[in-house]
């Protein structure tokens, strides 16, 4: 992976979720390819089920929908749940698109809490949730301030890492996930009117 990520300009794809209220149905997600840098090469809009199941069907719709047919070295993911608690399979958005997958937070998550909740909420599919977001032990990735962790499926931690490092441009987090962030951000405002009932919508270009 490092070898591919030290071409001048690699390809990331991103993909984050964007706020949604206590009574919404459904959140919005974003996803965007950037050629590092920073040059936005497509980017589109979807939504997931607020705690449901299916974060990795929806996801990876999106992502055909957004990225180029090769080319794209690797996806970065804020978090592994999507819309409250629809935990994301890391493993199988992997086997599909066959690329390294680095799922990123930048606090250590307390599995105490979280258990807890889960089996609150939702007893009978705690269980399958609380796997899904074991699966991979969380590794710590030093910053110049507070460390980052991760998750990471199809490479090894350091070049995990490396990526993280290579697709910073400012600060301590990603560029591509800043990005997604913000278009999810942007989604959320109007999502009842502008997402709801429909599939993946697809941007190509530069986002100014």
């Amino acid at each position: 992976m490092r070898r591919a990520l030290g071409k001048s300009h690699p390809r990331v794809v991103a993909l984050d979720d964007g706020a949604f209220g206590r009574d919404d149905r459904t959140a919005p997600i974003a996803a965007v390819v950037v050629s590092m840098p920073g040059y936005v090469e497509s980017a589109g809009l979807s939504e997931v089920t607020v705690d449901g199941r299916d974060a990795t069907d929806r996801i990876l719709a999106l992502l055909r929908a957004v990225s180029p047919p090769d080319g794209v070295r690797a996806l970065l993911l804020d978090g592994a749940v999507v819309g409250g608690f629809n935990v994301v399979d890391l493993d199988a958005i992997h086997g599909v698109l066959g690329i390294p997958v680095v799922a990123l937070t930048r606090r250590r998550p307390d599995f105490r809490r979280i258990e807890a909740a889960l089996r609150k909420w939702f007893p009978r599919d705690a269980p399958r949730r609380l796997r899904l977001l074991r699966r991979h032990r969380l590794f710590r990735i030093p910053t110049s301030a507070a460390p980052l962790w991760g998750a990471a499926v199809g490479c090894s931690k350091p070049d995990a890492t490396w990526l993280v490092r290579r697709t910073t441009v400012r600060g301590l987090w990603p560029e591509p996930l800043r990005l997604a962030h913000l278009l999810a951000s942007a989604a959320a405002v109007g999502s009842d009117r502008t997402l709801k009932g429909r599939g993946p919508r697809s941007t190509v270009g530069p986002v100014a």
